[in-house]
């Protein structure tokens, strides 16, 4: 058991060494421009299960399903980077089943760092820029994964930056809202869901009015359900 003092060490070391593996592993296809983005998930799906870790009961019960879960989900990263680093150089069969499996990988990174930031409850605006600041990398990455251009796009910075501040608005109402902790972040989840398929979708040329009634609806239906769940009063 890592002692609290040394837990925020032992994190990033092992975000560190992930990133050094996946450096290691990717290196042939990996250059000095965009391709590095292929880093990010990994890099934050590590760190992310590690602060959970940390918030879970010391019961063994509890952790192991999180350990074969973490080795689960660094396995499947390992093959979906690997495509996009191929696929940023050459047309590969795999690509599509790629992006599925990093859309919902990022949403699960998502919630464990949302889950991660509300439950230290710090004041509201560095709640909100903690947000703000830790979704932007994986809106970058999430969007990224559609064009894979070795090019740095400015389209696609501005699309993060601007789904980062409205993460960092919502989260600002959320603090006002009598939430729990998995509710709140649950929620956030869902808007990470809505704006980073809404912007692949536009990456891609299939911005429909059908589809983004999909995800207003999901986004309606969520926001419904967090509004009966609030414990309402005193």
């Amino acid at each position: 058991m890592v002692e609290e003092r040394f837990r925020i060490l032992s994190i990033a070391g092992l975000g560190i060494f992930t990133l050094l593996l996946f450096v290691w592993s990717l290196r042939e296809a990996l250059g000095k421009n965009m391709t590095l983005l292929a880093l990010i998930l990994p890099v934050y799906f590590t760190i992310s299960v590690g602060f959970f870790w940390f918030l879970l009961p010391t019961s063994m019960y509890a952790r192991i399903p999180i350990v074969i879960f973490y080795g689960i989900g660094i396995y499947a990263l390992c093959l979906t980077t690997n495509i996009y680093t191929v696929a940023a150089i050459r047309t590969i069969a795999l690509l599509r089943a790629a992006r599925g499996v990093g859309f919902v990988l990022t949403l699960i990174t998502s919630f464990l760092l949302f889950d991660t930031i509300l439950s230290i409850r710090v004041p509201i605006l560095l709640n909100s820029a903690l947000i703000t600041a830790s979704i932007f990398a994986l809106y970058l990455q999430g969007l990224w994964v559609i064009p894979l251009d070795a090019r740095f796009s400015k389209e696609l910075f501005v699309y993060s930056l601007i789904f980062s501040l409205i993460m960092g608005e919502i989260a600002l109402l959320l603090y006002f809202w009598p939430v729990t902790v998995v509710v709140g972040s649950l929620f956030l989840t869902v808007t990470v869901y809505m704006l980073l398929g809404l912007g692949q979708a536009k990456l891609e040329g299939r911005l429909f009015n059908t589809t983004v009634r999909e995800y207003l609806i999901v986004g309606i239906l969520v926001f419904i359900g967090m509004f009966f769940a609030t414990r309402w009063g005193v």
